[in-house]
């Protein structure tokens, strides 16, 4: 996986940028606030988080300013039926922390200007982020997701699509906790 890029500014347009790492131009969407950080670096090195969609016909790459934008993507991307360019588009009206807040007031407006992002998908993830965004906002919680998702990504890389991954990781107990603990339960309630 594609984790962190550095690189020249290529080519900018309204939805991606090209960025040269190596002689090699890696086209990355990200977001409005990023794009107009971008804009004024000229032949600056660029910096930037990412995080690769892997699709039967795609390749996408998303970038991202810092690690808080990209865990909260990530976080996004893991509520059912909001997709990567869902979460961009919610990443685009507001900054992490006053989305986070919205999330956890149950603010439906405020997702719901998101082209594509109506009440009940707004609904949807004020339930489930909510607990997530809740209480101790450390590394120890920063760390269960990143273990999560690499437990989905690994399912995946097994075959099995991102939705079945998800619904099989539902499945096992809270008490199980490391990335290869949480497959090996996920593969026995896919397997039955």
């Amino acid at each position: 996986m594609i984790a962190y890029l550095s690189g020249k500014l290529i080519f900018t347009s309204d939805r991606f940028i090209v960025i040269d790492v190596g002689g090699v131009g890696y086209k990355v969407r990200i977001t409005l606030d990023f794009l107009r950080a971008l804009r004024g670096k000229g032949d600056e090195l660029v910096h930037m988080w990412t995080h690769l969609v892997v699709r039967e016909d795609a390749l996408d790459l998303y970038g991202f300013q810092n690690e808080s934008e990209l865990d909260f993507f990530e976080m996004l991307i893991s509520v059912s039926g909001i997709g990567p360019r869902s979460a961009l588009g919610i990443l685009n009206i507001a900054p992490v922390d006053h989305l986070k807040q919205a999330i956890a007031k149950g603010d439906v407006a405020t997702l719901t200007k998101v082209s594509g992002i109506g009440a009940k998908s707004a609904q949807k993830i004020i339930i489930e982020l909510k607990e997530k965004l809740g209480g101790d906002k450390g590394s120890s919680q920063g760390n269960l997701l990143r273990e999560e998702q690499d437990a989905i990504e690994g399912l995946v890389a097994l075959g099995y699509s991102t939705r079945e991954a998800r619904d099989a990781l539902k499945e096992v107990p809270a008490e199980v906790t490391g990335t290869s603990a949480r497959i090996k339960q996920a593969l026995k309630k896919l397997g039955k």
